[in-house]
């Protein structure tokens, strides 16, 4: 269920009053919003996928195979962990979301030709042909 618009100002002036008393405080409870561990994870990812291109250029010039293929790998880890981190926070928003929203309206929102048949295999099932 949404927040009415008093509600919702009533909560951003809560939280304004948080940040002014306690700055310190705010800050450590909005790190530990997943979606800021996993926004700092892709970004972690990226350094390392810059520093795997690198190492991987490096043993290019160098022409040690050995070198240019632990780059390869450590492009190839950091890619991953990045997507991964990126699915995560992503899909953890829009978990939330769905969950707020409640079963009935995270079931319309959903997109898409797999949407489409299970609506007509819903219908067929009640007999709505």
């Amino acid at each position: 269920m949404p927040l009415s618009e008093h509600e919702q100002r009533m909560l951003d002036q809560i939280e304004q009053a948080l940040y002014a008393e306690d700055p310190k405080f705010a800050n450590t409870v909005r790190q530990t919003n997943p979606v800021v561990h996993y926004k700092r994870w892709i970004i972690k990812a990226s350094i390392g996928f810059v520093v795997g291109i690198c190492v991987l250029m490096g043993g290019m010039i160098l022409q040690q195979p050995v070198v240019g293929a632990l780059g390869f790998i450590i492009m190839l880890a950091c890619a991953l962990l990045g997507l991964s981190g990126w699915r995560k926070g992503a899909g953890g928003a829009q978990g939330a979301a769905a969950a707020a929203a409640g079963p009935k309206q995270a079931r319309k929102e959903k997109p898409g030709m797999m949407h489409r048949f299970e609506e007509r295999w819903r219908r067929r099932q009640e007999g709505d042909g």
